[in-house]
């Protein structure tokens, strides 16, 4: 079995319970979503999944069809790693008594990360980047006493849409204003 690592980006309107449809569709086929965000998109009234998955291309490519016939869905399609740009976000909470920040200065600023809050008891770090690069920062930190760790799902912009593109202009969807930003 030839699995890799695969993001799905589906296009949608605003409708309750497309997330559990989407959701159960992978449930059904018994593949693991790894990491899944969602949000508004650069078109009006137009929102984006962002999901990933590890599994073969031809599992991937079917899957992708069964989204893309749901109610609400408007496009859906995927990539492989060197189709996208990719980053995450993650913050680190460590205890002040072992993470003062003369001691963790060199690995906030070494590995691109910041102090974003910083209290009497404890200090937080935020890093974006690659699942790889908060998993680094993350490995390092741990002798510090991580007292709190989250990372947030991927966010991800395709190196070109033309697909939903093509696809929005087919329809001629008045009520999508901003379709044109889609180059």
């Amino acid at each position: 079995m030839n699995e890799k690592l695969f993001t799905i980006c589906v296009f949608t309107e605003n409708k309750v319970g497309l997330l559990n449809r989407i959701s159960g569709i992978f449930t059904r086929r018994k593949m693991n979503i790894l990491s899944l965000t969602t949000s508004e998109s650069e078109i009006k009234d137009v929102y984006r999944f962002t999901i990933t998955i590890k599994q073969p291309l031809s599992e991937v490519i079917k899957v992708t069809k069964v989204i893309e016939k749901q109610v609400g869905v408007l496009k859906a399609f995927y990539y492989e790693e060197d189709n996208g740009i990719f980053r995450e976000i993650a913050l680190y909470k460590l205890p002040i008594e072992f993470a003062t920040p003369e001691n963790i200065e060199k690995y906030v600023h070494a590995y691109g990360a910041r102090v974003i809050d910083q209290e009497p008891e404890f200090i937080i770090i935020e890093k974006t980047g690659t699942e790889r690069d908060t998993q680094v920062l993350f490995d390092l930190l741990k002798p510090f006493h991580i007292m709190g760790f989250v990372r947030s799902g991927r966010v991800a912009l395709a190196r070109s849409l033309p697909q939903l593109r093509n696809y929005l202009d087919q329809l001629h969807l008045d009520s999508f204003e901003e379709v044109s930003l889609l180059n």
